[in-house]
């Protein structure tokens, strides 16, 4: 396998001193969700966590990080971000706000670090799959670590 070229994420936890492998794996174009990821990367499909990013009412942008299999909860994402509504941030938008493409969004390195909710099934790890930033690597990080680095809390999300 040719180097893994480093990624902003990776950067940012080497910044931190926080310890950090890489996994990468073969990319699907038609397959970019983190259940299809699991499987071609032959990963335990509990320590894949996806990263989706939400706006609300008030143009207000939100990140979370849940298990792969899972759904975010509209009534908690409401609920922990004092928003009366709440929806997927569109596509089109997605490189604009985070830096980032599907399949390749890290909750690491986004143009602005925004408020991040990771879920609390993470706590029962030691370490989970996150993108590296790019499609084809994950990065394995240790759940607190994560997020200590990008502030962010553990929360009930699904």
């Amino acid at each position: 396998m040719a180097s893994i070229k480093k990624t902003n994420a990776m950067r940012i936890l080497e910044k931190e001193n926080i310890s950090y492998k890489v996994k990468a794996y073969d990319v699907d174009e038609n397959n970019l969700d983190a259940v299809h990821v699991a499987k071609s990367a032959n990963i335990n499909i509990d320590l894949v966590y996806k990263t989706i990013v939400m706006i609300n009412e008030n143009k207000e942008i939100f990140v979370f990080c849940l298990p792969a299999e899972f759904d975010i909860s509209l009534k908690k994402a409401r609920f922990l971000t004092s928003s009366n509504k709440i929806e997927l941030l569109k596509l089109d938008m997605l490189k604009k706000v985070t830096g980032y493409i599907r399949g390749g969004c890290s909750p690491l390195g986004m143009i602005k670090q925004y408020k991040t909710f990771i879920s609390d099934f993470a706590l029962l790890e030691d370490e989970i799959y996150v993108s590296a930033g790019v499609r084809g690597l994950q990065l394995i990080v240790n759940p607190k670590d994560l997020a200590n680095c990008i502030g962010a809390s553990f929360e009930e999300i699904i």
